[in-house]
């Protein structure tokens, strides 16, 4: 684990009798691993428990997780985990915090619970899973929670009012305010209004988006340029898109039936999700439309469509490795066309970039959402947030949800709603706000950082260890051996040096060889003859030489042996 919390506020005091205690435990100042967790009167309750895939400059790590560190002794004291919904920056962290303790009561909707279920069982966990839907109010220890439908890019999405005390917060998870969904579940702003004129104390808001000025399109107006681009393709069509994302995958179907295609899921993830969301009635496949990928091979390429994981360029997906020629059995041929049916979550430019690259290094044409109209987003721009804060009138505003860009985006929206900024609560991973008597603000921070999954290891891995990684990575690795006779004052062996990753010419690092025989034997001559010592003098020597010679800095290892 890293740490990544500056500790500008000092440590909280003890929780006020009466008081609501909230912190984000990941998921502020960035996009993913969403957790916050409410404190009052001795009980807690958690707020999604997502991941992140690795984490930017971190080579290795697979998943990067919340760090609820802080609150290991008092796991026994959380009455439930509250899911908003069902994306893995939501719910990727659970199958780590059920292991440390298994019977905490699950809470989310009826296709949230079905993807926690399929994961968790991969990790042989049998949790508590608690089923909820749109207009229901249950309880569990103090909390009153009542959930309300919203829209977002996948079904079943919820935002939760915590009522505990004398306190009202409003948490909308991600959401956005699509006026023609396809399933024609609308975000419940006549709800929003009705809790408004209860009074709310407290509003958290994704912040996605706040830099997009007015009103997200429908998914409805992708469905069309789906189907045109399908319709004007010679060849094979191969979609990529969040293998969450059922209304897309149910927009792909449609297309492939009015265009007589057969479609075939691609991705194991993929697979699985739509399974799952065909079981629930909320994916509706055509006779006929779906076959099997062997199947599919044998059809004429021009009525062939994939379903495919990839849109964000994973390494290991299946669209990355049709890109690099990795797929075990789909080549991507020049008639083909691939259709990145996705945004860009902040931070995967680059890899999706190089996916791009190489499909049409290949011949394939690429559409994408700079070229055409082929996602909208599930985040609501800052014309629905303001429309939100109207709606609800909260007392107090806490961005969430977002990079620090978005989360200031979102705070000058709220202050032209004329909310004024002391109320606007900016409280980045860490910082803790305590609301008492409808009044919010900033008491202090907790220690939190980045917990990394690297392999089977959760959290032995940490700062030292990635910069190691780092440098390995770009400046190479050095190592030096120098064998000296400490009685005759010289060096009888090497200096031998190796070089990975630095260069491939076997006579770059001659020239320092003759002065660092001359350092080695100069320094022994003025008494040094400690192994360590000398070993010290040597890296120091080689790293300036290596620094000023090529404004490089690898890894070095010297090696003494005194004979």
């Amino acid at each position: 684990m890293t740490s990544q919390t500056k500790t500008r506020h000092g440590a909280p005091p003890g929780l006020a009798a009466g008081a609501l205690r909230l912190v984000a435990l990941g998921g502020i100042k960035e996009i993913g691993r969403n957790m916050t967790m409410f404190e009052h009167a001795g009980r807690l309750l958690v707020v999604d428990c997502g991941m992140l895939l690795g984490k930017t400059n971190s080579p290795g790590v697979d998943l990067t997780l919340p760090d609820w560190s802080y609150y290991a002794d008092r796991l026994d004291q959380i009455d439930a985990v509250v899911l908003t919904h069902g994306h893995e920056d939501h719910i990727g962290a659970l199958p780590y915090l059920l292991r440390a303790r298994p019977d905490i009561p699950i809470i989310g909707s009826r296709l949230t619970l079905a993807l926690v279920a399929a994961k968790l069982d991969q990790h042989r966990l049998r949790p508590d899973l608690r089923q909820v839907r749109e207009g229901e109010r249950t309880t569990v220890g103090p909390w009153d929670l009542q959930f309300f439908a919203v829209n977002h890019s996948i079904p079943d999405a919820l935002a939760v009012a915590i009522r505990v005390g004398k306190h009202t917060v409003l948490h909308t998870g991600d959401f956005k305010m699509d006026q023609t969904p396809l399933d024609g579940r609308l975000t419940d702003l006549p709800g929003f209004f009705r809790l408004g004129d209860e009074g709310v104390d407290l509003l958290l808001a994704d912040s996605t988006n706040a830099e997009v000025p007015g009103f997200i399109p429908s998914e409805r107006d992708v469905g069309q340029v789906v189907e045109d681009v399908i319709t004007k393709a010679q060849g094979r069509i191969i979609v990529a898109c969040f293998a969450s994302h059922v209304h897309r995958v149910q927009q792909v179907l449609n297309a492939a039936v009015a265009c007589e295609r057969h479609a075939t899921l691609v991705g194991r993830s993929m697979v699985r999700n739509m399974q799952i969301a065909r079981e629930l009635g909320l994916l509706h496949v055509p006779d006929g439309v779906l076959v099997d990928l062997k199947t599919a091979e044998e059809l004429p390429s021009r009525r062939v469509l994939l379903i495919s994981t990839g849109s964000q360029g994973e390494p290991l997906s299946a669209l990355s490795r049709m890109a690099n020629r990795e797929h075990p059995t789909i080549r991507i041929e020049p008639d083909d066309t691939i259709l990145l049916a996705s945004s860009l979550i902040p931070g995967n430019e680059t890899s999706v970039g190089q996916v791009i690259n190489g499909l049409s290094r290949l011949g394939a044409t690429v559409v994408h959402r700079s070229t055409a109209l082929v996602h909208v987003s599930g985040h609501a721009p800052a014309g629905e947030l303001r429309y939100l804060i109207n709606a609800v009138r909260p007392k107090n505003h806490m961005p969430v949800h977002g990079e620090w860009r978005h989360l200031r985006a979102h705070a000058a929206i709220a202050r032209s709603t004329g909310m004024p900024q002391e109320r606007i609560m900016l409280a980045p991973d860490g910082t803790v706000v305590d609301l008492v008597d409808g009044l919010a603000s900033v008491v202090g921070t907790i220690p939190v950082g980045y917990v990394y999954v690297d392999g089977l290891a959760v959290g032995d891995i940490g700062d030292a260890a990635l910069k190691d990684r780092r440098i390995l990575g770009e400046e190479g690795f050095l190592s030096i051996l120098v064998a000296v006779d400490v009685e005759a004052g010289r060096v009888v062996f090497g200096p031998e040096i190796t070089a990975r990753g630095f260069t491939d010419d076997e006579s770059a690092l001659d020239p320092i060889r003759a002065e660092l025989i001359e350092i080695v034997e100069k320094s022994v001559a003025d008494g040094v003859v400690d192994s360590d010592a000398l070993a010290h003098i040597v890296r120091r020597t080689v790293g300036r030489w290596v620094d000023r010679t090529y404004r490089r800095r690898p890894m070095l290892m010297p090696m003494v042996v005194e004979v």
